[in-house]
């Protein structure tokens, strides 16, 4: 089984690659975002209890998180794997998963993470908020906010999949196709 965790900054890519690689691969995309919507929308248990700390701008925390995830990939027992796309952000979040995961008999396979110089990743953003509307995309001062956000509390992770030998850095400058080929090239190593 075949569990990617995509990895990168704010404007590196990884909604686009995870497109290119769930189609490759025939894999289940679990994003946090989509999953925190959908239980909200439907009023799962979960999703209101998410709802409460959101409501009050809270952050959701980790338990809720982590139940949701669980729920998705207990809901697709025939998948060949999953891209993990915004989750875990924090080493406690990925001590949690590796240990459903282990609790299944299965485990990360790989943390695949989009290197982007944070110039680039800027002018994306910027790029990006013209067409999608997306304030937080539009403010160079946001922008460069949540790249320090990511830089300080999310970028350690490269650590903890370092030590278990499941880092694997990948360029994320140049055509979407030629990422993809340099992400498909490590999955097919490791695969």
């Amino acid at each position: 089984m075949l569990n990617i965790v995509l990895f990168g900054p704010p404007g590196a890519g990884k909604g686009t690659q995870s497109a290119c690689l769930i189609d490759t691969y025939n894999l289940v995309h679990l994003s946090t975002g989509d999953i925190f919507r959908s239980n909200m929308k439907e009023g799962t248990e979960l999703g209101n209890l998410a709802r409460s700390y959101i409501d009050k701008g809270a952050l959701v925390p980790d338990e809720v998180t982590i139940s949701m995830l669980e729920a998705e990939v207990n809901a697709n027992p025939d998948a060949k794997g999953f891209i993990f796309d915004g989750f875990p952000r924090t080493t406690a979040q990925a001590e949690a998963l590796d240990n459903f995961l282990s609790s299944k008999g299965i485990e990360i396979t790989a943390m695949l993470a989009l290197e982007v110089e944070e110039q680039e990743l800027i002018t994306r953003l910027l790029e990006r908020g013209k067409s999608s509307g997306r304030a937080d995309d539009q403010n160079p001062d946001i922008i460069k906010n949540r790249i320090q956000v990511y830089e300080s509390e999310t970028a350690i992770l490269k650590d903890y999949y370092s030590a278990q030998n499941k880092f694997v850095g990948v360029e994320g400058v140049g055509s979407i196709e030629s990422i993809t080929d340099s992400l498909c090239k490590e999955i097919d190593i490791l695969s």
